[in-house]
């Protein structure tokens, strides 16, 4: 058995309590338990408010979108959720987000044109879901005969 004795002035121990806690607090800011943030993301959701906080939340994963939004809508999600926003919310949650925080609240969804989906000149779409100034969900979408819907992440190995 190994024994070890320090001795520290009282001065000494709330220094370096003091670093300590600044340290650990640090920690968390850094690491996001401080502000909700999707996956992978470097802007929070919340105070998403302009058109420019939409655009920059969707450069943040690689998009680049035209700067006007080809749509806005509002849309009252259901109480509870039906089956096809349930389908929705497992992609929602797969990236970070929960539609199933917000049944029943009024939400808008501002769509944007992709301008740099890899192998696809135009057709492609980015969604954003705004309940209060937050991003609640977001998804890329191909409508048409080889449609697709994913999340926000940019695709990896796509050229």
């Amino acid at each position: 058995m190994v024994v070890f004795h320090i001795r520290f002035s009282k001065k000494k121990a709330a220094v370096a309590a003091a670093c300590l806690v600044l340290v650990i607090a640090l920690g968390l800011l850094l690491g996001g338990c401080f502000h909700k943030k999707a996956a992978g993301s470097g802007i929070s959701p919340a105070g998403v408010a302009t058109n420019e906080d939409r655009i920059a939340f969707l450069m943040q994963y690689g998009w680049q979108v035209k700067p006007d939004p080809v749509e806005s809508m509002e849309l009252m999600l259901p109480d509870p959720l039906t089956d096809a926003y349930q389908a929705y919310d497992k992609l929602q949650q797969d990236q970070g987000f929960s539609l199933s925080d917000y049944s029943g609240k009024q939400v808008t969804r501002y769509t944007y044109a992709v301008t740099n989906y890899p192998r696809a000149a135009e057709g492609v779409q980015a969604d954003l879901y705004i309940c209060d100034h937050t991003v609640i969900a977001g998804d890329i979408i191909c409508l048409g005969e080889n449609g697709f819907q994913t999340g926000l992440a940019f695709p990896s190995g796509v050229s």
